[in-house]
């Protein structure tokens, strides 16, 4: 458990988690929020925590889904990957286009 707990120090505004370190770090912050009487500050602090990590990993499901989506129709258009130009970038790189909506899964 140390190393999860390191990698969420690491990452403490949340985007440097992979989705399933900040899902289960935010089911930690719901069950002590639930469970414990906390000082109304370590509960403000949990909150925004939590809120931060709860947009990771919606940032996370909604670029999947956009990645399926994209998959999905390449398949029914009969294109294939050989010839999708962006999946030669590499993860985390910027889009050569300005779409606020591209999200990256990696």
């Amino acid at each position: 458990m140390p190393a999860r707990r390191k990698s969420a120090d690491e990452g403490q505004n949340g985007t440097d988690l992979t989705f399933e370190a900040a899902l289960t770090e935010l089911e930690e912050i719901v069950a002590a929020m639930e469970e414990e009487q906390l000082p109304l500050e370590e509960l403000v602090s949990r909150y925004e925590k939590g809120s931060k990590l709860l947009a990771r990993c919606e940032t996370v499901l909604a670029s999947a889904r956009k990645r399926l989506q994209t998959i999905s129709a390449r398949a029914e258009a009969g294109t294939g990957e050989a010839d999708g130009a962006e999946d030669d970038e590499l993860p985390g790189a910027p889009a050569e286009h300005d779409d606020d909506d591209d999200i990256r899964l990696f």
